[in-house]
């Protein structure tokens, strides 16, 4: 035998061989055959002792463990590791294998093969027992997930039957969070296997109960069940005669235009979408109601299929499509209510809640779903019996239906809540109702905020005024340029705050407040908040205001003739100023800037000593000089 050639000295780093590549080495061959005989040893040790305690008689509480701990000698007393679990899990495969190829070379069910039966199946006992186990936590939880698909897989339909009935029996504990979370997928796809191996036409009762368990073991709100594309199910085709035949009863233009609606229920998506196919649609069905309301049904045609006293009564899923049939179906109420029912889904679907305008019907196809409506449930109340009932059912399940769509369009929220624990009190104790001291909870703990309340009344921190400066700076960071804040969002705009700015200011600022009339609000706030540019828009040098030259009259004035500036005048002397307003162009005096400068130079004492009296008179001498220069300036600008 060749020897393996050592790699050279000059590669570095190691050389990996394919296995095709390496010679066959006599030490790895005997590992590996020994290895191998070492784990069917352990496989067959593992069954051997799984046999014998499938053979006992008391509850797997009582031995389980222990048979693990015999079959396994765990690393840990009561876990398994994931190799243990691993070799664990391969032997009870195997172990149910090998019972159920016994159960049929027997002939007797798989479910009820034992000498005792089905009270001592040894199957059955296998399951309990890995349940036991997986709920305890003592093996992995989804151990007995993989023996039930392992079950199902090599049984029969009729076998798989009574399997179900043991995972039905079992669901509470299945269901649990620590089996539900590791065997949810398998049991989905064990589900999926079934139905896929059963006969819709057949095997009708059995796939009930499949997704009827399927519904119950898994939440509302998981998404593998959701149909969150709304995709319809194309392939469910209804095929009916498209040529006459001899012996029909009935119009045979009326059995073509009645199933061919069908065609419209399986796809509404496409019929609301497609112009044409919605117009041929309102009009095949505005044909079946005429049909329906011209030949009502009577007490005595709902009495022939009496539904509410026939117990196990069937029904099927889809009716027979013969034109032979026809005059029979349309005497049946069943019949009816299935064809208009249809009707409403199909309304309800195109009214779905969330739907844009685009997606949404026109307003003459809003105008034909709703007259058609109305039509359809007039028909559904009069067909016996108990009419009226029947379309209250359908209405109250059609609104759960847009709780429903929803739900769905909002991305299927979970909404299962966890359940509130009770803390566990004495039993027998009755509690007391607590009592607040000033009637309630919240003026009970108002109270107890401060030590001595009065105190609290007082306090310095209780009542918290900011200052001007601080307050007025967010509106001088909207009016700094560089922020580049739009109109829209400037602070000048929100009346409160502006409000609330200008008390504050009235207060602690009196200059500032005063600043509002000739400026806004943007001259209240002061100047060492402002930027540069800006602060020079509202803030000028002292003797700017004192220079600013007198501004020119316009030159219509002196066009006027003197009879108006005469006339103008006139009421100024007869109504002491009273009444007078200025004039547009009319400018103040340096006289009135000075009266102000010093006004506002003037203590607040200086101002409130004088008496009314000596305020009057000094205002009605003012007046009177002004109304003297008025009255000489205005000769002199005409001669000019």
């Amino acid at each position: 035998m060749a020897e393996l050639t050592p790699p050279p000295s000059s590669n570095a780093g190691l050389r990996i061989l394919l296995s095709k590549d390496r010679p066959p080495s006599s030490s790895s061959s005997t590992l590996a055959s020994v290895a191998a005989v070492s784990s069917h040893t352990d496989r067959d040790r593992i069954i051997g002792v799984f046999r014998d305690a499938l053979s006992r008689t008391e509850s797997p509480e009582a031995f389980a463990l222990q048979a693990v701990q015999d079959a396994i000698k765990p690393q840990k007393q009561t876990v398994l590791v994931l190799e243990e679990n691993q070799s664990l899990e391969n032997a009870l495969r195997k172990l149910l294998q090998e019972l159920a190829s016994s159960a049929v070379q027997s002939g007797k069910r798989i479910m009820q093969y034992g000498d005792n039966g089905e009270n001592n199946c040894p199957i059955t006992r296998l399951l309990d027992i890995v349940l036991y186990l997986c709920e305890r936590g003592h093996v992995e939880g989804g151990m007995v997930f993989q023996l039930l698909e392992d079950l199902t897989e090599m049984s029969t339909i009729k076998d798989c039957k009574d399997v179900f009935g043991y995972i039905e029996s079992k669901q509470d504990v299945l269901g649990k969070q620590e089996l539900f979370g590791r065997g949810k997928l398998v049991m989905l796809r064990t589900c999926n296997q079934l139905l896929r191996r059963l006969s819709k036409a057949n095997d009708v009762v059995f796939c009930g109960r499949i997704i009827m368990f399927l519904a119950h073991f898994f939440p509302l709100s998981e998404r593998s069940a959701l149909n969150i594309k709304g995709v319809f199910n194309t392939s469910n085709e209804t095929k009916y005669e498209k040529a006459a035949t001899d012996g029909i009863s009935v119009d045979f233009n009326f059995y073509n235009t009645l199933w061919s609606l069908q065609e419209h229920f399986s796809n509404p998506a496409l019929s609301a979408a497609n112009l044409t196919r919605w117009q041929k649609f309102a009009s095949n069905l505005t044909v079946v109601l005429s049909t329906f309301e011209a030949q009502p049904l009577s007490d005595d045609d709902g009495k022939l299929n009496n539904l509410d006293q026939e117990e196990d009564a069937a029904f099927n899923i889809k009716y027979l499509t013969s034109s032979k049939l026809m005059g029979l179906e349309l005497k049946d109420p069943s019949f009816r209510r299935h064809i208009l029912v249809q009707c409403l889904i199909f309304f309800d679907f195109l009214k779905a809640p969330g739907k844009t305008d685009k997606e949404g019907p026109t307003g003459s196809m809003k105008e034909e779903i709703d007259s058609c409506e109305e039509r359809v449930k007039k028909l559904l109340e009069i067909i016996p019996p108990k009419g009226k009932e029947f379309l209250q059912s359908i209405e109250h399940i059609l609104e759960r239906e847009k709780n429903w769509v929803w739900w769905k369009r909002d991305g299927c929220l979970a909404f299962e809540k966890q359940p509130f624990e009770k803390k566990p009190g004495q039993a027998g104790v009755r509690k007391r109702k607590p009592r607040w001291r000033l009637g309630n909870k919240e003026l009970a703990q108002l109270w107890k905020w401060a030590e001595q309340n009065p105190n609290a009344l007082t306090d310095s921190e209780r009542i918290c005024m900011p200052s001007v400066t601080e307050y007025w700076k967010p509106l001088a960071e909207d009016m700094d340029p560089s922020a580049g804040i739009e109109d829209e969002y400037h602070h000048k705009n929100n009346r409160v705050y502006c409000w609330k700015g200008l008390r504050f200011s009235a207060r602690q600022d009196l200059e500032g407040f005063s600043r509002f009339c000739d400026y806004g609000i943007e001259g209240v706030v002061p100047q060492e908040l402002l930027p540069p540019e800006v602060r020079s828009k509202f803030y000028s040098k002292p003797g700017d205001k004192a220079k600013r030259p007198k501004r020119e009259d316009p030159k219509g004035t002196s066009a006027q003739p003197k009879e108006q500036q005469i006339v103008s005048a006139t009421p100024e002397t007869d109504g002491g100023g009273s009444g007078a307003e200025p004039e547009e162009g009319a400018v103040p005096m340096d006289s009135d800037n000075a009266t102000i400068d010093e006004g506002r130079k003037q203590s607040p004492e200086e101002v409130s000593e004088p008496e009314s009296g000596q305020c009057e008179a000094e205002g009605d001498g003012e007046d009177n000089n002004m109304k003297n220069e008025a009255s000489k300036d205005g000769p002199s600008k005409d001669t000019a």
